[in-house]
């Protein structure tokens, strides 16, 4: 996080081994905001506006017999459900991150809340394409004003949304989930009015139902995408953006290191990216300056703030043997 500072310590032991150990890190838990934290008010705001708005659609699409205003209107109760664990999901990390015993408080929350929007896109739009295919074979009349006069204040609440959660969606996945869902709606709404205006010009009623798989097929990639970043986070692989390889070559290069093993890189939630490695270094050598230039390299060129190092001499024994 572009906020957090770093500290370091080393100390040696009294058991003839002399090891370093060093730990870089930022705020603790209990003090960081997360990435999603930061925008938690326009998530709010979002948040109710697209609420207030589901159940306009909804009516608009039972009056209208369109299947693409009830499927923008599905897909937008699904936004406002995504919304809304995005957003309770950030309260409780931020709160739940107090208590002591939850070493890395509650961050993942964020992470789990945009597993679940995956969950909530790919289901409206199965639910979309499958009914939408039964409609092709006899497609029922649709009346245009209401599908036209819903899908303009519609794609008028996803424009504001959009601005709402851009900044954000580029910092924290979980917003990420939200900001995708809203350009998703929006999509959908152009759709919308697309397909309403072919119908008022040819009475091509069958144009609802292609207009509503495309937004459905239009959702399934986006969601995709999202869940993929979301499991990668919680199998605890290592960032995208983080090279591990590289990594290892840079901190086997410091001063005095001759072996780089342990390397664990991983990300508590958007925008907090941890590592942990030990350093094995020649007898004598200045346990304080490898650590001040292991955490400087991780933070200046991999912009890793929070950081476990520890550092050992090569007669040092144990410490390879890895027991799970």
């Amino acid at each position: 996080m572009s906020d957090e500072h770093t500290h370091g310590n080393s100390h040696g032991h009294g058991h003839g081994h002399g090891h370093g150990h060093g730990h870089s890190h930022g705020p603790s838990a209990a003090d960081a905001l997360t990435a999603g934290a930061r925008y938690r008010r326009p998530l709010l705001i979002a948040f109710l506006l697209t609420t207030a708005f589901v159940a306009v659609e909804f009516a608009a699409g039972l009056i209208s017999g369109s299947l693409a205003l009830l499927s923008d209107a599905g897909h937008m109760l699904s936004d406002a459900g995504g919304l809304g664990m995005s957003l309770a999901a950030i309260t409780l990390a931020t709160s739940g991150s107090k208590a002591v015993h939850r070493t890395f408080g509650w961050y993942r929350l964020e992470i789990l809340a945009s597993l679940a929007n995956t969950a909530l896109l790919f289901a409206v739009a199965g639910y979309v394409v499958y009914e939408a295919i039964q409609r092709l074979q006899d497609a029922p009349e649709v009346s245009t004003t209401p599908m036209i006069v819903v899908a303009v204040v519609g794609l008028l609440v996803n424009l504001v949304c959009f601005r709402l959660l851009q900044a954000g969606a580029k910092e924290s996945l979980n917003l990420r989930g939200a900001y995708l869902e809203v350009v998703a709606d929006a999509v959908g709404s152009v759709g919308v009015l697309i397909g309403a205006a072919i119908i008022a010009a040819t009475s091509w009623y069958w144009v609802d139902s292609v207009i509503a798989i495309g937004i459905g097929l239009f959702i399934l990639p986006r969601a995709y995408r999202l869940g993929r970043d979301s499991l990668r986070i919680l199998v605890e692989s290592a960032p995208a953006h983080v090279d591990v390889d590289h990594l290892t070559r840079d901190l086997e290069k410091l001063d005095g290191v001759v072996e780089v093993h342990d390397l664990h890189v991983w990300t508590i939630t958007s925008g907090m990216d941890a590592v942990s490695v030990h350093l094995q270094v020649r007898p004598h050598s200045d346990t304080h300056a490898v650590l001040d230039q292991a955490r400087d390299l991780l933070r200046d060129h991999h912009h890793i703030t929070h950081a476990t190092v520890q550092v050992e001499p090569t007669e040092h024994t144990g410490c390879k043997e890895v027991l799970w």
